[in-house]
């Protein structure tokens, strides 16, 4: 039996309305957000980000419109070993809480009262029946921390949204003379101030921390949007035992200051896994710390929200149908290769299909795929994983990157003898892909045989919605704009304003080129042609540019000259 009151069902934002916990203006707000934003916004999400109400009164709502009980869980259930009736890893994915067993009818707290498949999960997996009642998902993973015993595992969603002046004066205080840095980096303030980091970091959607000593100071940087921005100074002295936390959290050795260190740290927030790759590196002032964020969130997304054109997915859509060749996605750090690839795999991925990936380090996890971690302390490189991997029967493989001559001759083999291989190659563009494959030692007729197409990609950052506004550019803009997309009508720029920083910018949106060799590019490839006739050859099959992409955007209003002439070259 399960308890879901699935026919008494009503509108979120009605319920809301009724309730009184929000008005008719701010849910055609949210609503109007909903539909303009590029993801895929729950309306609670939007309602809470816009602070028109709190998680317990959209959970209330909820519950009432699928005739659900809410509960206010206290932080302790009567009996700790009904929690073990479901699995660590279970209750803390789903965010759910086991509370009590009446004869053979299992209480169970739920985020997502509508979720009647993981209710019918519970009870498959309990052999109970099962019903639901409702609870905010702070209070269940409080609850849930209490009981379960300490892993490995950061769960920093119940920190409080600001440090005051007061803890860091304190934190000052008691690192005036560290003679104990692991009971220093343990005490609470220093806890909070580097959870507060972690926590506003991945809320602004931030892709990296940034903290930086200098003589005299600490500086905190987060980059968003591509671009660094300036968060906090702290002073000096708290260099030592800040490190040291973030150390600990992230396994390495708070004893060693002199050498570079990595390591990963696993966060829970707002119910989800968000990874952080740790980098250290001494210098003249102490170490510098750099935490990569990387929420798988934000890294899923259908190929059609990436920015590609209709034509360029049309074409890009048969390139990775095809059942054997090699395919490349190039371009710079942080051009959004890692996205463009899961989300190839995301489209391809079915049963009939053995899906093997070779990464470094694994970004997200992918049902139904065979993920590999690359290794190179003990010699587990992508060259030896490919050879490998190629006797374990795959269909595709993605190989994170190439990276030398042994891996790319692997995997030009693999595209010949039946397997499709996804991989990414640091160049600038399309075309200097095929250079650079000829110069890291593969022979032109291979490369002329196995190469079905190269995806180049830069990242350019989106105008500010809430600020957008038209205005009158310079002549020569209008007309280097002009000369890849035609006329244009009105351009748009953001004037600045609190949700963008100031910035006139928010989110960003892939720019593409994609290069599909055809008859009379393969002939030319196989005589080792040099970059201009290869740029020829490119225009002359029709191949869109970088910067014509980027122009085409700024016709349409999505971004601005500026940002497309910064990421791209003259073509």
């Amino acid at each position: 039996m399960i308890t879901i009151g699935s026919d008494q069902k009503l509108q979120l934002g009605q319920l809301l309305i009724k309730s009184g916990d929000i008005t008719e203006e701010q849910l055609s707000e949210a609503l109007s957000i909903q539909k303009s934003s590029s993801e895929d916004l729950l309306l609670g999400e939007i309602l809470r980000e816009q602070k028109f109400c709190s998680e317990e009164q959209i959970l209330k709502a909820l519950a009432l419109g699928y005739g659900v009980p809410f509960a206010h869980v206290s932080g302790r259930v009567a009996d700790p070993k009904i929690i073990e009736f479901l699995s660590r890893d279970f209750v803390e994915k789903h965010c759910v809480l086991p509370l009590f067993k009446i004869r053979d009818v299992l209480t169970i707290a739920v985020t997502e009262p509508a979720n009647v498949f993981l209710v019918e999960e519970i009870a498959r997996i309990t052999k109970y029946r099962v019903q639901i009642v409702c609870a905010t998902a702070k209070n269940i993973r409080a609850t849930l921390q209490t009981h379960l015993p300490a892993a490995n595992v950061f769960v920093i969603d119940d920190i409080v949204d600001d440090v005051s002046d007061r803890e860091l004066a304190l934190v000052e205080e008691q690192v005036e003379e560290i003679t104990d840095l692991e009971a220093a980096a343990g005490d609470s303030p220093i806890i909070r101030i580097v959870n507060y980091l972690i926590y506003n970091a991945v809320r602004e959607k931030a892709s990296d921390i940034h903290i930086e000593p200098d003589d005299k100071a600490l500086r905190i940087r987060f980059r968003i949007d591509g671009r660094l921005y300036e968060k906090m100074h702290l002073p000096h002295k708290l260099l030592p035992a800040l490190v040291s936390r973030i150390k600990i959290m992230a396994g390495l050795d708070i004893s060693e200051r002199r050498l570079p260190q990595d390591g990963g740290i696993h966060v829970m927030m707002e119910g989800r896994p968000i990874d952080l790759r740790v980098s250290t590196l001494n210098g003249k002032a102490g170490e510098k710390v750099v935490i990569r964020i990387i929420d798988n969130h934000n890294i899923m997304v259908n190929l059609e929200k990436l920015g590609f054109a209709y034509e360029t997915l049309k074409q890009w859509r048969k390139v990775i149908s095809v059942p054997n060749g090699i395919v490349l996605v190039t371009g710079p750090t942080g051009s959004g290769k890692s996205t463009t690839l899961y989300s190839v795999l995301k489209e391809l991925n079915n049963e009939e299909l053995n899906i093997c990936t070779i990464e470094d380090p694994i970004e997200f996890n992918l049902p139904r795929v065979n993920q590999f971690q690359v290794n190179e302390k003990i010699g587990f490189t992508f060259a030896s994983a490919l050879r490998s991997l190629l006797r374990q029967d795959p269909d595709i493989v993605m190989v994170g990157e190439i990276r030398d001559s042994e891996t790319s001759q692997i995997a030009v083999q693999a595209a010949l003898t039946g397997h499709l291989v996804l991989a990414t190659l640091h160049t600038n563009d399309a075309v200097s892909t095929i250079s650079r494959l000829l110069n890291i030692g593969v022979e032109p007729y291979l490369v002329s045989a196995s190469l079905v197409g190269v995806m180049a990609q830069r990242l350019v950052r989106k105008i500010c919605t809430n600020c957008k506004e038209p205005y009158e550019p310079p002549i020569n803009i209008r007309r280097a704009v002009e000369h890849f997309a035609g006329k244009v009508e009105t351009f748009f720029h953001g004037a600045g304003c609190n949700k963008c920083r100031n910035s006139g910018y928010s989110g960003r949106i892939g720019i593409y080129e994609l290069l599909t060799p055809d008859d009379a590019m393969r002939d030319g490839i196989t005589v080792a042609p040099s970059i201009n006739e290869l740029h020829r050859l490119a225009a002359e099959s029709g191949m869109i540019s970088l910067r014509a992409d980027g122009m085409e955007k700024v016709k349409a209003g999505i971004t601005t000259v500026e940002e497309v002439f910064r990421v791209t070259a003259a073509a």
